[in-house]
C-alpha cells in the first residue's frame, strides 16, 4: 500500500508541475503584473543593492533607497540568493513559487491522510489542490502567496498533530509548529487567520489535558503574533511606503466601520462579499471543485475526521477575512488561504463517498458505476483547470518591447518619471524614479522630480499626457529622445530647455486664463498627437 501511495503522490506532483510550467517563461507582465513587478524588483534590489532581507526596496518614489513596508520577503530573498550564483532571471522567482506550491500539494496529501484516516482522502486532497485554477496559476507567479499558503498549511498540520496528542516529542513539536506559524504570518499577514483553527483545536486539547496544556497553547498563539508585530514595527520605522498598515488604516478599517454603522454600506459590503465568493468559485477553485467543497462541508457531520473543529474554524476565519478584506481589495488571490481547506474537505468527501459505496448492499455493477464517479469528476476538474484563468496568462508584447528598448537607451544611473502606474513596466525599464498618472501629474510635480534628479519623462500613456493640457504644454520645453521604442521620452534636463520655453509657457497660461488653452495648443500644433522624436 505504501508503494501505491508513493506512486500516486508522485504522479499528482508531476501533473501539478506540468500545469504550473505553462507560461513560466513569460515576462512578468502577465496577471497581476503590478504585484509581480514589485516582487521581482525587490529581489533584484536585494541582489544588486543591499542583500538584507529586512530592507526591501521598490523602484518607485524617486532615487534609492526606496524601502517599503511589506511582509517578510522570503521568495524575493531566496531568488536574490540564486541571482548571486546564476544572474538576475525572473524565472528563478517563479520556479521558487512553483516549488512552494508543489510543497503544499505534498503536505496536503499527508495532512488529508492523517485527518480522515484514509490514504484516498490524502491523495484526493493533493490532486484537487494541484488542479485548482487559482492554485495552478498563482503557483507559478513571482509572488509571496504560494509560500505563505505552504507555511500556513504545514503549520496547521504540525499544530493539529501536536494538539491531537499524536507526537512523540511534545516540546519539539510545539517548537516546530510555532516556528511554522511564525514564518507563515511573516510570509504574508493574511495567514494570521490560522489563529482561529489553532485556538479552536487548543480548546479541545485543553479539555483533555487540563491546565498543563495552556502554556503550549499560549506559545502557539502568542509567539507568532508577537514576532509579526515586532517585525512590522521595525520595518515600518524606516520604510517610505507603508503598504500593509496603509491599506488597513485607509481602506479596510473605514469600510468595516461604515458597514457597521450604515445600512447602505452594509448592503454594499454584502454585495462585495458575494463578488468575493464568486471569485473563489470562478477563478480560484473552479465550478466543479467549488461545488464539491460545498458538498464536503454539507456532508461533514457524517464524515469521520480527527478534528472537525479545525475545518469549521478555518472556514469561519477565512469567510470573516473575506468579508473584512476581500470586499475592499477585490483580488482573487487574496482568497488563497481557503484553497488548502477546500482541498482537504474534498478529499474527505471523496474518501467517505467511496467507503460508503463499498459498504453499501448494492449490486456489483451499480457499485462499480458509483465508484467511477469520483475519477470522472477529478478528470473533469483537471480538464477545466485552465479555462477560468486563461486570460491571466496574456501580456502586452508591445509594452515589453518598449520597456526593454528604454532600458537599452537610457544611462544606467538615470532617474525617471514614468507616466503610468505599473511596477512591472518600470521593472523592465530598470530605472528608479516615480510612476504617476499623467492626467494627475502637474508641472510643479515634474519640477520637484527634476530637482531630485529626474532627467527623463517616459510618456507610456501619451494620450493622457496630451489630455492634461497644462502638463503637456509645459513639457514642450524639452526635446524628445530618439530610440527604438514607441513611447515618447522627454529629456527633462534643465540644460536642454528650449530658449523659447518661457515665452511659449506664458502665452499658453494667458490663453488658458481666457478659456482658450486648448485652442492655443491646437493652433501651435502640439498636444494633440505624438510628436516625432529628435536626436539628442
Amino acid at each position: 500500500m505504501k508503494a501505491y501511495w508513493g506512486v500516486g503522490l508522485a504522479a499528482i506532483l508531476c501533473v501539478g508541475a506540468a500545469l504550473r510550467l505553462h507560461g513560466i517563461h513569460n515576462p512578468i507582465l502577465d496577471h497581476p503584473g503590478w504585484r509581480q513587478g514589485d516582487t521581482a524588483a525587490i529581489a533584484r534590489n536585494f541582489a544588486l543593492l543591499r542583500f538584507d532581507i529586512m530592507y526591501p526596496q521598490a523602484m518607485y518614489n524617486g532615487p534609492p533607497p526606496n524601502y517599503v513596508e511589506l511582509e517578510l520577503q522570503i521568495v524575493p530573498f531566496l531568488a536574490a540568493l540564486l541571482y548571486k550564483l546564476l544572474g538576475v532571471h525572473p524565472i528563478i522567482g517563479r520556479l521558487i513559487t512553483l516549488g512552494f506550491s508543489l510543497g503544499t500539494v505534498a503536505t496536503l496529501a499527508f495532512f488529508g491522510r492523517w485527518l480522515f484516516g484514509s490514504a484516498l482522502a490524502g491523495l484526493a486532497a493533493a490532486f484537487f489542490y494541484a488542479v485548482f485554477p487559482g492554485s495552478v496559476y498563482y503557483g507559478r507567479t513571482f509572488m509571496p502567496d504560494a509560500a505563505m499558503t505552504f507555511f500556513l498549511t504545514a503549520a496547521l498540520y504540525a499544530a493539529a498533530l501536536y494538539l491531537a496528542g499524536e507526537v512523540r516529542r511534545p516540546r519539539r513539536s510545539v517548537t516546530v509548529a510555532t516556528l511554522l506559524l511564525t514564518v507563515a504570518y511573516l510570509a504574508k499577514p493574511v495567514a494570521v487567520l490560522g489563529v482561529a483553527p489553532v485556538l479552536a483545536m487548543g480548546i479541545e486539547y485543553a479539555r483533555r489535558k487540563g491546565a498543563t496544556a495552556l502554556a503550549a497553547i499560549a506559545v502557539l498563539v502568542a509567539v507568532p503574533i508577537a514576532v509579526l508585530v515586532l517585525y512590522d514595527r521595525r520595518i515600518a520605522s524606516y520604510a517610505e511606503w507603508h503598504w500593509a498598515s496603509g491599506i488597513t488604516r485607509l481602506h479596510v478599517l473605514p469600510a468595516l466601520r461604515a458597514s457597521l454603522t450604515s445600512a447602505g454600506a452594509f448592503a454594499a459590503k454584502l454585495e462585495g462579499f458575494r463578488i468575493g465568493l464568486a471569485m473563489l468559485r470562478d477563478t480560484m477553485l473552479g465550478g466543479i471543485s467549488f461545488a464539491l467543497a460545498i458538498l464536503g462541508f454539507a456532508a461533514l457531520p457524517w464524515i469521520r475526521a480527527r478534528s472537525k473543529v479545525l475545518l469549521w474554524s478555518w472556514l469561519a476565519a477565512g469567510l470573516l477575512y473575506a468579508y473584512v478584506v476581500v470586499t475592499v481589495e477585490r483580488v482573487d488571490y487574496y482568497l488563497y488561504p481557503l484553497l488548502p481547506l477546500a482541498a482537504l474537505v474534498i478529499g474527505g468527501l471523496i474518501a467517505w463517498f467511496a467507503s460508503s459505496i463499498r459498504q453499501a448492499d448494492i449490486a456489483p455493477p451499480a457499485r462499480v458505476t458509483l465508484l467511477a464517479i469520483p475519477p470522472v469528476v477529478a478528470i473533469a476538474a483537471l480538464v477545466s483547470s485552465r479555462a477560468p484563468v486563461a486570460d491571466y496568462y496574456a501580456y502586452s508584447r508591445d509594452a515589453y518591447r518598449n520597456a526593454v528598448a528604454i532600458d537599452a537607451a537610457l544611462p544606467r544611473d538615470a532617474i525617471i518619471v514614468m507616466g503610468h502606474y505599473g511596477p512591472e513596466v518600470q521593472y523592465y525599464i530598470n530605472r528608479f524614479g516615480w510612476q504617476e498618472d499623467p492626467l494627475l501629474w502637474t508641472p510643479f510635480d515634474e519640477e520637484s522630480a527634476i530637482r531630485k534628479g529626474a532627467r527623463y519623462f517616459i510618456s507610456v500613456e501619451e494620450n493622457r499626457v496630451q489630455s492634461n493640457a497644462e502638463l503637456c504644454a509645459w513639457l514642450q520645453r524639452f526635446p524628445l529622445l530618439r530610440y527604438g521604442g514607441a513611447w515618447p521620452i522627454y529629456i527633462t534636463d534643465p540644460a536642454l530647455v528650449s530658449p523659447s520655453a518661457e515665452r511659449f509657457w506664458r502665452e499658453f497660461r494667458a490663453a488658458e486664463r481666457a478659456g482658450a488653452g486648448r485652442a492655443f495648443l491646437d493652433a501651435n500644433g502640439v498636444c494633440r498627437s505624438a510628436r516625432q522624436p529628435t536626436t539628442r
